[in-house]
């Protein structure tokens, strides 16, 4: 009997502990001063490509609506006697413009077809503005034509959907402006403009033809598409950090990226053949062309709307180092280079001077006499080496000379380390830059084991920008799936850990049109009417809402909650509000109890996670919500049993401080918010 007594009791004390569960215990100091997390810490990364911006954000319709391209009639069909002029139209910069004459017979048609890139978007019930500036050519008038909205692909009778009548009632150039509804939603319309009129000498010229629609990002006129933009406002960004990337150096200095191209009357603004055009032979786009409609003035009231400080990047007189051979000397040669610092000094004079200066003045006739307060300045992007050392310096002497209060955003390569990254990061530190900007494409096994890279880095000198990273996974498919976004968030916590050596970040590339990509794994995807933000958009968001003021230390057995096991772990606490923000990854597959001792005073608290149980899912444009944050409201209830440790929930602690326990899921980040009275 006595056996079975105590065979009882040590099978019930063994299931006891069985069901007890195993969990990590962290420690939160809220003694501690901290370290500022600087309001830049998370932000946007915006660079065209792949059709980001025309196409994109840019809510412009039209391809080619000026004429302009190598074939000034790519992206429109042309129907009826249609002829391309470059002599005597209104604009000096875009100087072709197309006459359209009478076909030959009443029933014939004389016109032009644009399907924008990929097809026009259209939603039922919207209005959609077009302009374009015309001129009679022929013998009467006034001259007629016929502006229509159509869905060429339809099986209905009519392919008509709006249509309106202009009479262009002059020999002088003039613009002209309609609106026109759509009674319903079409993925792939298209734009049509007839000539519409018998009179057998009738003739009309016609140039920038330009079709927004009227809702845009807060109603500009030239503005952006709403809901990508709204994208990126929700992201609450620290920085916006324009316009590249790639595009900054160009294949060739000639089609470079040119801020001064990209300002002032819209209509004149040159284009430029995107960079990225041939640059992917797989997957080439001939028609990529930049508008520069979404220019700098554009990019900085962009940042100015969502809150987000202008990063912009300018050209150091080098072309992309990838594609081109130094033996063809494809740079600007160094006795040429004040041409190239001049531009960098007038931009900033454009941002902050004031309207009777030469730059400021542009900038006001634009519509913002107020200065956009400029506090950074990138030079170059990815370049490295000696050519690269020996034009950087004197753009920085330049500009410090005239412009002490900009802080210099210099680069350590476009690699992650080695020989390239070690030499910049040595000529940034002589030189006493800013920042450095930092950029890692890598893959799973680099984010992984990766959270305490910048543990290792000196804590006085340039601090680092984290200006293009993302994870690529290593299972072949560069995609937007869950683990990656996972090990992202993972990864992160280092570098707010590292508040201290780290005060800018931007996941990139940001957009990416699903028929007009390059290169993947990006932020947002989307096509002519939807919006897909991604799981690697959420851990962003969720990192930039959750930012806080200070970092505290946040300890496992006296050590910070880096690679341990499967967690990291961070902490902050935002001043305004006394929240304590805590946010952690478990990259296992299994849950973990984990415990946190925090300071008494904790009213109300919540926990958002984002999890998939599937590593490789993610969210598409038909299941846009497939993987999204999921918030939920903790209990801080103290526990019926405080002695009893392994129970879940809070628990009193000596000191006025409390212990709380709660299972966080496999695969799984989390932000835990705890507030204060």
């Amino acid at each position: 009997m006595k056996k079975a007594v105590a065979f009882l009791a040590l099978f019930l004390s063994a299931a006891a502990l069985s069901a007890q569960p195993r969990g990590t215990y962290m420690v939160v100091d809220d003694t501690a001063a901290g370290i500022p997390v600087q309001p830049t810490m998370y932000g946007i990364f915006l660079e065209d490509i792949n059709f980001a911006a025309d196409g994109g954000l840019y809510a412009e319709k039209i391809c080619n609506r000026s004429f302009e391209y190598d074939n000034p009639l790519q992206g429109w069909k042309t129907f009826g006697k249609v002829e391309v002029l470059d002599q005597g139209g209104p604009f000096d910069r875009n100087p072709h413009f197309v006459r359209l004459r009478y076909p030959g017979h009443p029933v014939a048609q004389c016109g032009l077809e644009n399907g924008g890139w990929f097809g026009i978007g259209l939603e039922e019930g919207k209005q959609y503005r077009l302009t374009f500036w015309a001129r009679t050519a022929g013998k009467p008038k006034s001259t007629g034509l016929l502006a229509v909205l159509c869905e060429p692909s339809t099986l209905a009778d009519d392919q008509n959907l709006a249509l309106e009548e202009i009479t262009v009632t002059s020999s002088k150039w003039t613009k002209y402006e309609v609106m026109l509804t759509a009674p319903r939603t079409v993925a792939k319309g298209a734009f049509r403009l007839l000539l519409w009129d018998e009179n057998h000498d009738a003739a009309v010229d016609v140039e920038h033809v330009s079709l927004f629609p009227a809702d845009t990002f807060n109603g500009d006129d030239n503005g952006l598409r709403k809901d990508l933009a709204q994208a990126l406002a929700d992201l609450h960004p620290g920085i916006l950090r324009f316009p590249g990337g790639c595009i900054v150096e160009g294949t060739t200095l000639e089609n470079r990226y040119q801020w001064k191209n990209t300002v002032g009357p819209v209509e004149n603004r040159p284009i430029n053949v995107n960079r990225w055009t041939y640059d992917q032979f797989g997957r080439m786009f001939p028609d990529y062309y930049q508008s520069g409609g979404l220019g700098f003035y554009e990019y900085f009231r962009l940042a100015e709307e969502i809150g987000a400080e202008p990063v912009p990047i300018i050209s150091c007189g080098m072309a992309c180092q990838f594609e081109n051979d130094p033996a063809t000397d494809p740079d600007c040669p160094l006795d040429e280079l004040g041409t190239y610092i001049q531009d960098a000094l007038d931009l900033i004079e454009f941002a902050n001077g004031p309207v009777r200066s030469k730059w400021g003045k542009v900038r006001a006739q634009m519509g913002h006499p107020e200065p956009f307060n400029l506090k950074y300045l990138g030079i170059g992007n990815e370049q490295w080496g000696e050519r690269f050392k020996e034009r950087f310096e004197p753009f920085l002497r330049a500009v410090r000379a005239k412009y002490p209060e900009i802080r210099i955003v210099g680069t350590s390569g476009p690699y992650l380390g080695g020989e390239w990254f070690d030499d910049l990061w040595a000529e940034m530190r002589r030189l006493d830059v800013d920042l450095v900007d930092e950029h890692y494409y890598s893959n799973e096994r680099f984010f992984e084991r990766n959270a305490d890279r910048y543990d290792r880095y000196p804590r006085t000198g340039p601090k680092v920008f984290a200006g293009e990273y993302a994870c690529h996974g290593s299972d072949g498919r560069k995609l937007n799936h869950f683990n990656a976004a996972l090990l992202e968030a993972s990864f992160m916590t280092g570098l707010e850990r590292n508040a201290d050596v780290v005060y800018m970040s931007s996941y990139a590339p940001t957009f990416a049109h699903v028929e007009g990509w390059q290169w993947r794994p990006d932020l947002i995807w989307f096509d002519n009417l939807r919006v897909m933000r991604s799981c690697s958009y959420y851990v962003q968001q969720l990192y930039s809402a959750n930012k806080g003021s200070r970092v505290l230390p946040l300890t496992m057995g006296g050590k910070p909650v880096v690679n341990a096991g499967d967690l990291n772990a961070t902490c902050a606490v935002d001043d305004a509000t006394g929240d304590l923000i805590i946010k952690i990854a478990n990259l296992g597959a299994y849950s973990q109890v984990v415990t946190f001792e925090l300071p008494g005073g904790l009213t109300a608290a919540e926990r958002t996670t984002l999890h998939s149980d599937n590593p490789v899912d993610e969210n598409t444009l038909d299941e846009p919500s497939r993987i999204v944050p999921v918030t939920e409201t903790l209990d801080l209830t103290p526990v019926a049993d405080p002695a009893n440790e392994w129970l879940l929930g809070v628990r009193n602690l000596d000191g006025g401080r409390i212990a709380f326990s709660g299972r966080l899921g496999g695969r799984t980040f989390a932000v835990y918010r705890f507030h204060r009275k």
